[in-house]
């Protein structure tokens, strides 16, 4: 701290300062740990920059000091007095305030060690706000370095008042003019002191720093709340958006799994349907071989037994017992009983094995199902064993015989049972609820069929069905038998029945496939025929249901 020791001392000088002697004087000491300033006194020792002067002296010489350290301009000096008790007295134009006096000697070599920085031009000078609080103090050094850098006008710079270091608060001085800065220029927005007020914003919207600030304050406030309320809208909208980018990776991660289960299904009924395929052409082709062969055989019998009548005859035209002839003409006369092959032709066997065109796909369900049929049982054809519901739809055997009249129509050995709707023309259709079953027989049959004892069923002996037998082992009843390999367990037949063209389908109903069709030309009148087989110690107990036709699906 920069301090003013009031001391009294006594002057042994003879010179012409004697005059002066035991009068009180001030001495202007700088703070501890400081550089003390050196002064060059030309014919004089160095000495410290102490020097004894009037009370009176003391405030211009402080004056003086910052200004010139400020770079502040002299317009005229003035001389009072003369030798080492002489002084100066300046004035300064801006703002009329007079400085103290200083000595001459003083003075010179102030204005020696420290020259002025050029002052600025009128355009460019300006308001400069500086920071004391933290700036070093002056320090007048006696040797022949630069001037520090606490010199320049646009360095900070500690104010020094008599009593110290000027108070923390009132930091901002005017480069220009060494004033504190009090004013705010509105129309410029700058901080500017009172002279630069007076001079550079005359007619400016001009108030107080300490108003200025307290208005900045409000508005501080009130855009501080504004920018939390932006900061936390847009902490929201990355919210927002980093939901949306996750919502949308799910709902991508739904799709593709969507796409590739809808592919996979695709791609399996593809696959299914051509091995469905596959085994429809193998049925068909093993149906149509052992068909053709049974009319082979039966052929071969008829020729056989047409070659024995031929030969009876030729031998009988060679006889020369005319009674003989006779009487055994008469037998040969009438044919053997054979079948009429008329309308057997290649249109008997499916025309995928001979048509040299595309094969023309089955009807398709909602087609065939447009003929439904409501078909029942009829009670007076089934086996005894065979338990027939009063509405006539559902049948299952049971485990023993019932006493049933022995009407002529009955099955007496075979577990059948016929449906009560005679068909002899156009197209009709039907389902049977199959499924919990190990075996079972669906088709048709014709009306004459025989009832009694064992039953060849073939298609010869006028039976065309479909049977399922351990489960899993499927066949159409032909001699021999063709297995159906069949990858989709049917739970439901269908029977379509086309009686001009003499075509039996079956279909897999909810599976919507075509199975199988019999083609043979019906020479009598046809009617449903099933079998619920045995129940095979409760394994087979469930029962064949004829079903309503759904045709809406």
């Amino acid at each position: 701290m920069k301090t003013l020791n009031h001391q009294r001392r006594s002057s042994s000088s003879s010179s012409s300062s004697s005059s002066a002697a035991a009068q009180d004087v001030f001495i202007w000491q700088l703070p501890v740990g400081r550089a003390v300033p050196v002064l060059h006194l030309p014919g004089r020792v160095q000495q410290p920059l102490v020097h004894a002067v009037r009370p009176q002296l003391l405030y211009g010489l402080h004056q003086q000091i910052l200004g010139w350290m400020h770079g502040l301009p002299v317009s005229s000096v003035r001389r009072r007095g003369g030798g080492g008790g002489g002084g100066v007295e300046t004035e300064k134009k801006r703002g009329g305030r007079r400085d103290g006096n200083i000595p001459d000697y003083l003075f010179d070599e102030l204005k020696k060690k420290f020259p002025r920085a050029l002052p600025k031009s009128p355009e460019t000078l300006t308001c400069e706000t500086r920071s004391l609080e933290n700036d070093p103090t002056p320090q007048l050094l006696a040797s022949s370095a630069p001037p520090p850098p606490q010199l320049c006008p646009s360095s900070s710079r500690r104010r020094f008042t008599m009593s110290g270091a000027a108070s923390s608060q009132s930091i901002a001085v005017c480069g220009i003019h060494s004033r504190g800065i009090t004013v705010y220029c509105r129309t410029d927005r700058v901080c500017i002191c009172p002279d630069c007020e007076a001079e550079q914003h005359q007619g400016h919207d001009t108030v107080s720093v300490e108003d200025e600030w307290m208005g900045t304050k409000s508005q501080l406030s009130v855009s501080s709340l504004e920018t939390q309320e932006m900061i936390r809208e847009r902490i929201r909208k990355i919210e927002e958006i980093r939901a949306s980018v996750r919502e949308l990776e799910l709902a991508v991660e739904r799709e593709t799994a969507g796409s590739v289960g809808l592919f996979s299904a695709l791609v399996s009924a593809i696959e299914r349907s051509q091995a469905q395929l596959m085994e429809v052409m193998e049925m068909s082709r093993r149906a149509a071989e052992h068909q053709a062969d049974a009319m082979i055989r039966q052929l071969e019998l008829e020729v056989q037994e047409l070659r024995r009548r031929e030969s009876a005859l030729a031998a009988l035209a060679q006889s020369d017992d005319p009674s003989h002839c006779v009487k055994t003409f008469h037998v040969l006369s009438t044919p053997p009983p054979t079948r009429n092959w008329s309308g057997v032709s290649k249109k008997v066997f499916p025309p995928q094995l001979w048509s040299p065109v595309p094969v023309r796909t089955q009807p398709r369900m909602r087609r065939v199902q447009e003929y439904a049929l409501d078909v029942t049982l009829d009670g007076d054809t089934a086996h005894p064993r065979l338990i027939v519901t009063e509405d006539m739809k559902s049948v299952r055997c049971g485990d023993r015989h019932q006493l049933l009249p022995d009407h002529p129509e009955r099955f007496d050995r075979v577990v059948c049972v016929l449906g009560n709707e005679v068909i002899s023309s156009g197209r009709h259709y039907w389902e049977v609820e199959v499924g919990g079953k190990t075996d079972w027989d669906v088709g048709v049959a014709t009306k004459s069929m025989n009832r009694k004892g064992k039953i060849d069923v073939t298609p010869e002996n006028g039976y065309w069905f479909l049977s399922l037998r351990n489960k899993n082992k499927y066949a159409f009843r032909t001699e021999p038998s063709t297995d159906v390999c069949l990858t989709l367990r049917p739970q439901k037949i269908g029977v379509f029945v086309d009686f001009e063209k003499g075509q039996v389908s079956f279909y897999n109903v909810d599976a919507k496939i075509h199975i199988y069709t019999f083609s043979d030309p019906f020479t009598e009148c046809i009617v449903p025929f099933f079998s619920p087989c045995t129940n095979k110690s409760g394994k087979n107990e469930a029962p064949l249901v004829l079903t309503p036709v759904n045709t809406t699906e």
